[in-house]
């Protein structure tokens, strides 16, 4: 990569063509058209939660690994690791509020389970750190505090109306789409400190994954409430 645009900069062009197709999910056009169910959102609650309850321990092993050079980093990811901790408790309460069984995704049975896109993406991330490049970890950050930001103050708002849903049942939407707003300018001055050309290639790549993963599981969720058993069934994995 060449040092003539700041590497952030870089990073939302490179994954402009990514973000587009994950866009074109069936999901974004239902939430503007107020054609979103229950089923949907709890549907995507519940794989929100199957990655979210993973932020913290990916952190800290991304920390972990973070060679020297990259204190600096080490020490941001520090005070981002203490603001995400039990943010997957809060979707937890606002499956509870919407009437489904937050138990069962806990437990990760049923209609509950991870699908296998949002599992992969995990998986994917603890090999990159452990076998990779653990900075492959800020490409996911990218899209998914990326998406918030850009997309989740809105997508909330058509949700809760549509449903007509009190705020307990909004609580993690809602909160990210204006804590991330804060997050990403404090990851665009983390991303344009990182010159290394095989360090921004990993979180290029990572973010190019993470998009593929996510978007997919974008694509998978239940539009009507006759596709949501069928969806979930389609889609299990198997790992907690």
């Amino acid at each position: 990569m060449t040092n003539e645009t700041a590497f952030f900069d870089q990073l939302v062009q490179h994954t402009q063509p990514a973000r587009d197709t994950m866009y074109r999910a069936p999901v974004f056009a239902a939430c503007a058209q107020g054609n979103v169910t229950l089923n949907t959102y709890t549907a995507f609650l519940t794989q929100a939660y199957h990655h979210v309850k993973h932020t913290v321990p990916l952190l800290m092993a991304c920390g972990s690994r973070l060679p020297e050079r990259y204190e600096w980093l080490r020490q941001a990811i520090g005070e981002y690791i203490e603001e995400e901790k039990g943010h997957h408790e809060w979707i937890l309460n606002d499956l509870t509020a919407c009437g489904a069984n937050a138990d069962a995704v806990r437990a990760n049975q049923g209609k509950g389970r991870v699908g296998s896109d949002i599992e992969l993406m995990v998986a994917y991330l603890y090999h990159q750190i452990d076998r990779c490049n653990p900075l492959a970890f800020f490409g996911m950050v990218w899209v998914l505090e990326g998406t918030s930001v850009a997309s989740g103050g809105e997508m909330a708002a058509m949700i809760q109306k549509t449903l007509n849903l009190p705020n307990s049942a909004m609580s993690y939407l809602i909160s990210h789409s204006s804590l991330d707003q804060e997050h990403i300018q404090l990851f665009e001055g983390l991303m344009n400190r990182i010159t290394d050309p095989a360090d921004q290639q990993a979180i290029l790549d990572g973010a190019d994954m993470v998009y593929r993963l996510y978007g997919q599981m974008l694509h998978n969720l239940p539009i009507s409430d006759n596709s949501a058993e069928q969806a979930t069934q389609d889609t299990q994995g198997a790992c907690a």
